[in-house]
């Protein structure tokens, strides 16, 4: 393991580097046509059991929402990331969704000892690591950074509808519905629409120009209570 420059916890009942620790890893975002994709890293408090625990696909929107508020009051920390649709043209959507996962798991106030990832590919971290198939599904701190990860990204998209409300962003969320990709064709694509997907792509080429992609946030630190929300850049 590469050494790593000491970040004091601001649990006092826990060592940055607490042996034992697990976090969990997922993303939300990877198919839709526009904005960021997402990733949460979790680590679960055993002490403070969090019922109701699932992939976030599975859920409705009120079960998501009520969970992501027992996860950021429970758990014994949080974090949040992104890479910006600038990123993601730049690198493609896997490796703009790797970056997503290690500054989700770097932004963690505790350093795990242990970090499992949803789905088969990692990230490159400095911690032990381990991709786990429909980790999602199977396993509890996933689930509940892939709570975290859809909610978040869900109230970006809301955030694009009040920006762009021709596209129908809080509706679809960015996915390639009929709907969506019907205003893509009417109106173009806006400033947060991936360049680098099929059906943007398309209609750039049938329309001269188009303004570049949305960049990245700044680091953002949200106090919650027995959770920290750290978003990197």
């Amino acid at each position: 393991m590469r050494s790593r420059k000491f970040l004091k916890a601001e649990q006092a009942t826990l060592a940055w580097d607490a042996p034992g620790l697990v976090a969990g890893v997922d993303e939300a975002g990877r198919g839709p046509l526009a904005g960021p994709v997402v990733a949460a890293a979790v680590i679960l408090d055993d002490q403070r059991p969090i019922r109701g625990l699932a992939d976030s696909k599975t859920l409705t929107a009120l079960q998501r929402e009520r969970l992501n508020d027992q996860i950021l009051a429970r758990a014994l920390c949080c974090s949040i990331a992104q890479a910006s649709v600038e990123e993601i043209d730049t690198h493609n959507i896997l490796q703009a969704t790797m970056l997503a996962m290690r500054r989700a798991v770097e932004g963690l106030r505790l350093k795990p000892a242990k970090v499992l990832v949803d789905g088969n590919r990692l990230p490159t971290l400095d911690v032990l690591a381990e991709a786990v198939v429909k980790g999602d599904a199977r396993i509890k701190a996933i689930s509940a950074a892939s709570i975290l990860a859809k909610v978040y990204r869900d109230r970006l998209c809301e955030q694009l509808h009040a920006e762009f409300p021709l596209y129908g962003f809080a509706g679809h969320k960015g996915y390639s519905t009929p709907e969506h990709l019907e205003a893509l064709e009417r109106h173009g694509a806006c400033v947060h629409h991936r360049r680098s997907f099929s059906p943007v792509a398309a209609v750039l080429a049938r329309d001269s120009g188009g303004a570049a992609g949305i960049q990245g946030v700044g680091a953002i630190v949200v106090e919650a209570t027995g959770a920290l929300i750290r978003i990197a850049p």
